[in-house]
């Protein structure tokens, strides 16, 4: 039995926790709201993120950053990604020696460009940076609560540490596989946000079937094309943390990123729509992020762009999408053709 640390007491964060405690560890659940804590101690579930999931009694909420710490071998990372620094600047006096961090959060953080792993190297202290570990993959909080079968990957630098978040997590019900492609697992994990973001916005203008198959392709696109040029291995992408995770995020209704996507196609402003969601669309902050990656590899994102306009520059959504259709014609295989072309001469 592990002691694992759960900061984040969301629906993520709620539902990992389940499998954990199926595995016969003991998890100590952080969250800053006192009476969520007190709902899940004292009725074993967590009604505000992970509704009708009753909790083993073997996962303990506690709005204490040091109870939740102490002797955790394990200390997992559910907390949006806007959060992630200031709570391990919280975090940095109780975190015992040894332990393993585990993010499970998926987002790239505006202006600094850095990924997550990336982030959190700049917060910790040396000793813990060669062993963070990424568990990212196409799973949904509903279904992973309701034991439903789920496949994901565990990356980090150091495979001894992946393999000992393999062991912690994996059983029935929970498939762990890993990747030494950190990069690659957590470029797909954030910019599939994005692709959703825009299926929802196609599903919103009632486009059908035909403009959502074209956007997930062209996404997985551009998705690899700027990890592969950050230094991802091009065969992520064509994964479980590629396009396995842009397939159940572009399809899903329990998908946040869709939802809020679909809500700016009817018609509404960004504003109204965070506000009606209610929990963090971490899409609209990758989005700013990702088109600053473009800018800054110099690799074409034409969806990526179309829907930063949308939600910084306050464009139309018809009008992103004709200026879409509208691009000059290219080739479907384009960089296999230039790298082609460019060896033949």
């Amino acid at each position: 039995m592990k002691k694992v640390a759960m900061l984040g007491a969301g629906s993520w964060g709620t539902a990992l926790s389940l499998v954990l405690a199926d595995n016969g560890h003991q998890v100590m659940m952080w969250g800053h709201r006192a009476e969520l804590i007190d709902q899940i101690n004292g009725l074993h579930e967590n009604k505000d993120y992970l509704p009708g999931v009753e909790l083993s009694s073997s996962i303990i909420g506690t709005a204490d950053l040091s109870e939740a710490l102490t002797g955790a071998d394990f200390i997992i990372v559910a907390v949006p990604t806007k959060a992630i620094r200031e709570v391990l600047k919280k975090a940095l006096p109780y975190i015992p020696k040894q332990s393993i961090f585990v993010h499970v959060s998926k987002g790239i953080e505006p202006d600094s460009l850095l990924r997550i792993s990336e982030l959190m190297e700049e917060e910790l202290p040396e000793e813990y940076r060669k062993d963070i570990v990424v568990l990212s993959g196409p799973s949904h909080a509903e279904e992973v609560g309701l034991r439903h079968p789920t496949t994901v990957t565990s990356s980090s630098k150091n495979i001894e540490a992946a393999e000992a978040v393999q062991d912690l997590f994996m059983n029935q019900h929970f498939r762990v596989y890993t990747n030494p492609d950190m990069i690659g697992v957590e470029i797909g994990g954030a910019l599939k946000n994005i692709i959703a973001l825009a299926a929802g916005i196609t599903d919103g203008l009632g486009y059908g079937d035909n403009a959502k198959a074209a956007l997930i392709t062209r996404g997985l696109a551009e998705i690899a094309r700027l990890g592969t040029k950050m230094g991802g291995n091009p065969l992520t992408f064509s994964g479980l943390t590629g396009v396995g995770d842009l397939i159940v995020t572009c399809t899903s209704v329990h998908s946040r990123n869709w939802r809020a996507g679909n809500l700016l196609g009817k018609g509404y402003k960004l504003e109204a729509v965070l506000d009606k969601m209610g929990m963090v669309v971490e899409g609209v902050r990758t989005t700013k992020a990702a088109y600053q990656l473009s800018q800054k590899y110099q690799v074409k994102m034409p969806i990526t762009e179309a829907l930063h306009q949308v939600l910084f520059n306050g464009q139309k959504v018809e009008t992103a999408v004709e200026s879409l259709m509208a691009r000059v014609k290219t080739h479907e295989m384009e960089d296999l053709v230039n790298t082609f072309e460019n060896r033949v001469k």
